[in-house]
């Protein structure tokens, strides 16, 4: 097919547009990769843009990787990602796959009674009693099991669960299947896409969560490595990563350990991402149905 001139602009124009776009929205995570890997004193002093570290050294990440308030923070937080994945992807998927039947009578009224939570709830004092009562207080299970469901991820995987043909559950029946078997068996294959992006979505939220550490969680060894990163970065404290660095060696890299701190928190995501990311687009439903 022959390229007009106009389709030629067109292709020029969104080529130089998207590429100038992929760079403005790079660019923040570069500066932020550069500035860890930089003098703190050519840093504090440097101004406008940041192309390349300013005189390279590691000495901003061998201060974080020696300070235990880092590594127990990174415990707590695989700890919390590991367990409190697994568990909200599996309350996720049994609470859709019954609001999902089409024979359960009372599926309109639970679902109005959790679509009511999405706008109205008793607010964060209650729910900091409640935890306390039960004994959850300062205790890491106090961020995984009352934040367990999402009403916005517990909607998309019924609707998801939903769409299932009712043809693949009748098969299952008619060969005695139960409702474990045909959830296990049947929806949790066909649904493979739904599953990654609700690993995704806790994932990513359980990963970056700090609010609900620093309302529960008393005990400094406890802290998640976000709570960290929010009390080096909003109280501008680098006091609990400089342990056991001399006053002259800790300004030379108290700026940059900043950086250091947020590439050490974020490189994890960044790293699964990719492998999930295809799911977004990848159908649900094919090959679920032949013929």
């Amino acid at each position: 097919m022959k390229t007009t001139f106009s389709r030629k602009c067109f292709v020029c124009f969104n080529t130089v547009f998207l590429t100038l776009l992929s760079l403005l929205c790079l660019y923040p995570m570069l500066y932020v990769l550069f500035a860890s890997f930089s003098d703190s004193r050519e840093l504090m002093a440097h101004s406008g843009l940041l192309l390349a570290p300013l005189k390279f050294n590691t000495n901003a990440y061998i201060s974080v990787f020696k300070n235990p308030s880092i590594l127990s923070g990174y415990r707590n937080t695989l700890f919390i990602l590991v367990l409190g994945t697994i568990y909200s992807v599996t309350l996720t998927s049994l609470g859709a796959y019954v609001l999902s039947r089409r024979n359960f009578l009372l599926r309109n009224f639970f679902m109005m009674a959790i679509t009511f939570t999405m706008f109205f709830n008793g607010g964060l004092i209650p729910f900091y009693m409640v935890v306390k009562k039960v004994g959850l207080y300062n205790s890491l299970l106090s961020l995984i099991i009352p934040l367990g469901i999402s009403t916005y991820n517990l909607i998309i995987m019924r609707t998801s669960f939903a769409a299932v043909p009712v043809e693949l559950e009748e098969a299952a029946r008619i060969d005695g299947a139960s409702h474990w078997t045909i959830l296990f068996k049947i929806y949790i294959p066909v649904s493979k896409a739904i599953i990654a992006v609700m690993i995704l979505y806790y994932g990513v939220g359980l990963w970056n969560g700090w609010f609900y550490s620093m309302i529960f969680i008393a005990d400094r060894n406890k802290f998640p490595l976000q709570l960290i990163l929010r009390e080096i970065l909003i109280q501008n404290d680098t006091s609990s990563v400089m342990g056991g660095v001399g006053m002259e060696d800790g300004f030379s890299v108290a700026e940059s350990v900043k950086y250091a701190i947020i590439v050490v928190a974020t490189v994890p995501i960044l790293c699964i991402y990719p492998f999930i990311q295809k799911y977004f687009v990848k159908g649900v439903m094919i090959g679920a149905v032949k013929g």
